[in-house]
């Protein structure tokens, strides 16, 4: 794991210390902290975390919180729910069909179906069942370096989980389609070509197609957003050989792009389905796959679908609050507007510095990668990690992106403000200096 604490290393307190001995008694080896000093987090209250001093860190890293930690119409919502109604899909209620409309309404008409889970590992294992009863093939084409989930079919195309994770044999991956290392090429067209080559792959083995799944701004390789409309070739190709394209929106949806509510809006394509994850719920676990009808329709006709918490009355309240709050608060403009205010000011904190190769970013979604060479772009995974840690030493908390562990993975709550972006600005200048 990138960025991950390695026993040692760091200044570590004895209270904390002992913390992380308790942990490894009963949580086992599988756990990995962040950062070469973990964090020992009591509270959260929007943008800002804070440790057991008190101590505030200014919170640029946390998807999953994506209205900020603790909003208060999220918290009122589940407060208000729970001491009401919590049952499941197999009883009818109105919270989950309100919540179905509301979020099937920010989609294109198409996409009117909703099925729901706990957590963006469980929806894009699910997509995939339905994705294989629809197509009968079972290849799967990711990029490089994506991260899809957890689970067991899921891990096994989500190579970003790293050497020790085998991916199926039935899964492909294509290069990550970067601008900055495609030497002028059209990534568009680079892309199509890529995903072309892996189909052919699959069909050479004996393996049906079935789906080609991107997270939409591909933020497990780097943040890499644009040119818009480059995705439109590589879904046709996967349509072209029978399969599906799924939009995995667990981090680039709900607004964060600013320039749309999710993030294959701005590629002007539309997917067979959309999964989401938690972010949906600020936190509660509540996930959902959303899909053309004749998708699902034989799956369903077929085999039946239950999940216990799924569909809850209290993470349906959770979600329709988020997307209540998006609208109400006017946070997918303030993800336009602020996140090109912090990408400008990020922009020119790196001026200068010979060791970073690229800066780019959409909405509240930015990467930075560091090269070893300019001319070469060999990355330096060295300088990302120092860069990182100074900036949580100072206060501020990111991590690190990409295959090579090099690029910087920027990506703030909805609510950041103007000011939150002067100081995350004015830290990463002082940790560029401080690192070079």
């Amino acid at each position: 794991m990138p960025n991950a604490f390695v026993a040692g290393r760091g200044d570590v307190s004895p209270e904390n210390l002992g913390l992380i001995e308790r942990r490894a008694r009963v949580l086992g080896p599988a756990y990995r902290l962040m950062y070469e000093s973990p964090l020992h987090l009591v509270r959260g209250e929007g943008v800002w975390l804070y440790d057991e001093t008190g101590r505030p860190y200014l919170d640029a890293y946390n998807n999953v919180t994506s209205l900020g930690h603790c909003h208060p119409r999220v918290v009122e919502a589940i407060r208000a729910q729970v001491g009401i109604l919590a049952t499941n899909t197999r009883y009818l209620h109105t919270a989950i069909l309100d919540m179905a409309e509301k979020l099937v309404a920010t989609f294109p008409p198409e996409l009117s179906q909703v099925m729901f889970a706990c957590t963006g590992s469980e929806a894009n294992d699910l997509a995939l069942r339905i994705a294989r009863a629809f197509t009968g093939g079972t290849g799967i084409i990711v990029t490089e370096n994506a991260y899809h989930g957890i689970t067991e079919s899921v891990a096994a195309f989500s190579p970003s989980l790293g050497p020790s994770v085998d991916l199926g044999p039935h899964v492909r991956t294509v290069q990550a389609p970067g601008a900055y290392h495609m030497g002028g090429r059209d990534v568009g067209e680079a892309f199509r070509e890529s995903v072309e080559a892996a189909i052919a792959d699959l069909k050479r083995h004996g393996i049906k197609p079935a789906v080609l799944i991107v997270d939409t701004l591909f933020t497990s390789d780097g943040v890499l957003p644009g040119p818009a409309g480059f995705l439109q070739g590589a879904a046709d190709a996967i349509r072209a050989a029978g399969g599906l394209f799924i939009a995995d929106e667990v981090q680039p949806g709900f607004g964060r792009t600013g320039e749309a509510m999710w993030g294959f809006e701005r590629h002007d394509v539309l997917p067979d389905m959309v999964t989401l994850g938690k972010p949906m719920g600020n936190g509660q676990p509540i996930s959902a796959v959303v899909m053309r009808p004749e998708v699902v329709e034989h799956f369903g006709r077929n085999a039946r679908y239950f999940n216990t918490f799924g569909g809850n009355a209290v993470s349906c309240a959770a979600a329709s609050a988020v997307l209540e709050a998006i609208a109400a608060e006017g946070l997918q403009r303030n993800a336009l507007e602020t996140g090109r205010y912090l990408l400008e000011g990020v922009r020119a904190a790196c001026e200068g510095d010979e060791g970073v190769g690229d800066v780019r970013g959409v909405g509240f979604f930015l990467g930075v990668e560091f090269v070893a060479n300019r001319e070469t772009r060999a990355p330096d995974r060295e300088r990302a990690g120092r860069v990182v840690n100074a900036m949580r030493e100072r206060g501020v908390l990111i991590s690190v992106s990409s295959k090579h562990h090099n690029s910087l993975k920027i990506r703030p709550p909805l609510v950041f403000t103007r000011e939150n972006a002067d100081l995350f600005v004015s830290t990463l200048k002082e940790c560029l200096s401080a690192s070079a």
